[in-house]
């Protein structure tokens, strides 16, 4: 269980899960728990691009401090920066890509799924009425 407190135990086990994730996606064998999955990726992706940008800002400070750079100071700096860039892209990106799933996710609220050899199912409980985004 994620701890909150020790982040690369934490990342280890959000790895697991998406590998689990990516295992279990491979076939859909109940098309209406499409909707949970894209409102859970919606807000994990949030999450890692807020952890991205979080590592990113650990490398401003330390970089402006000029802590815990080791080797050639200025090299170091040269490094730091450069790690800070690429983070912060990398959460600008992941802040697109989640944009991108909850729109799918709100489009998702929109289908009923059905299968013609089982009675009619009505709107699965966990959509909202509007068919707004709800997470």
């Amino acid at each position: 269980m994620p701890s909150s407190e020790n982040p690369a135990s934490d990342a280890g086990e959000a790895q697991t899960a998406l590998r689990a994730l990516a295992h279990a996606t491979r076939s859909i064998d109940d098309p209406r728990q499409i909707y949970s999955v894209l409102g859970s990726l919606t807000s994990a992706v949030a999450s890692l691009s807020q952890s991205l940008h979080q590592l990113a800002a650990f490398h401003d400070d330390a970089a402006k401090k000029g802590v815990w750079v080791a080797g050639d100071s200025r090299a170091g700096r040269a490094t730091t920066y450069q790690v800070s860039w690429e983070l912060h892209r990398a959460g600008e990106i992941l802040h697109q890509v989640s944009e991108s799933i909850a729109s799918a996710h709100k489009a998702e609220s929109r289908i009923s799924y059905f299968h013609r050899d089982l009675p009619a199912l009505a709107d699965a409980p966990h959509r909202s009425a509007d068919h707004g985004l709800s997470l």
